[in-house]
């Protein structure tokens, strides 16, 4: 079975200025493990500052989120075009809060996925279950229909990451069990190799979403199918970043 190299992604979300930076130079001097790759997912207003401090090759940087058209009538929007002129290698889309707080569909997802892949970066698409749906146990349903529904055509493993968040776990403190975890990536990672072929699957990268902290990461990080973190709060000080990413490794 080919192993996947790890990768570490870290959610700004609405946090950061240019003092901010300061983290991502301490970063950046902080890993260098060619086998590990990372990207902080920024506030545009810092994307290109930061791209500017970045000397290593293992350090990327991303943006949270884009429009679906390349450029247009849309006030206050940024496209993955303009990203990618500013220096962004990722973009994530479909996270749980623009769902949620903006509405946003798996079929937008898939639109603003298919832009950042039409530009050569490389996208993240965010999947995950609310409590009310994980208690009625429905989180393989949910979390399989918004792949399904969320992935572009043009997908693969070169330029798209799947990251599973379960909704009710983000910033909360809790986590799924590891056998819970493992199964809904597991599941995954079938549903991928029925739509991408067996190839394709088992060669794109599928991360786990959700209070992962350096007390639960190196457990996480074992399980078969989980090939690294998209992190939130724990990403803001390289600190704790680095602390958890030391736990990557290729298995």
């Amino acid at each position: 079975m080919k192993k996947r190299n790890y990768l570490i992604a870290g959610n700004w979300k609405m946090n950061g200025t240019l003092g901010s930076l300061r983290e991502v130079i301490e970063l950046d001097k902080a890993l260098n493990n060619p086998e590990i790759e990372l990207v902080l997912c920024l506030p545009a207003t810092i994307i290109h500052p930061a791209v500017k401090k970045v000397l290593s090759t293992h350090l990327r940087i991303g943006a949270q989120n884009c429009h679906h058209h390349q450029e247009g009538a849309f006030t206050g929007d940024v496209s993955a075009k303009m990203l990618k002129d500013i220096g962004a290698n990722f973009v994530i889309v479909g996270h749980s809060e623009r769902r949620q707080a903006y509405g946003e569909t798996s079929e937008l997802v898939k639109e603003k996925a298919s832009a950042v892949i039409n530009e050569g970066l490389m996208t993240i698409i965010c999947v995950g279950e609310t409590e009310e749906q994980k208690n009625n146990s429905q989180t393989e349903e949910i979390v399989c229909a918004q792949v399904k529904k969320s992935m572009p055509n043009a997908a693969n493993e070169k330029n798209t990451v799947i990251a599973y968040e379960p909704i009710w776990a983000i910033g909360t403190g809790k986590v799924p069990s590891l056998d819970d975890i493992k199964k809904i990536h597991g599941s995954i990672r079938s549903l991928l190799g029925k739509i991408k072929g067996e190839d394709v699957s088992q060669r794109m990268r599928i991360l786990y979403g959700g209070s992962v902290k350096p007390g639960n990461a190196k457990d996480i990080f074992c399980l078969e199918d989980v090939d690294g973190a998209l992190v939130g709060g724990a990403s803001l000080k390289a600190a704790d970043l680095v602390e958890i990413a030391k736990y990557a490794q290729v298995y």
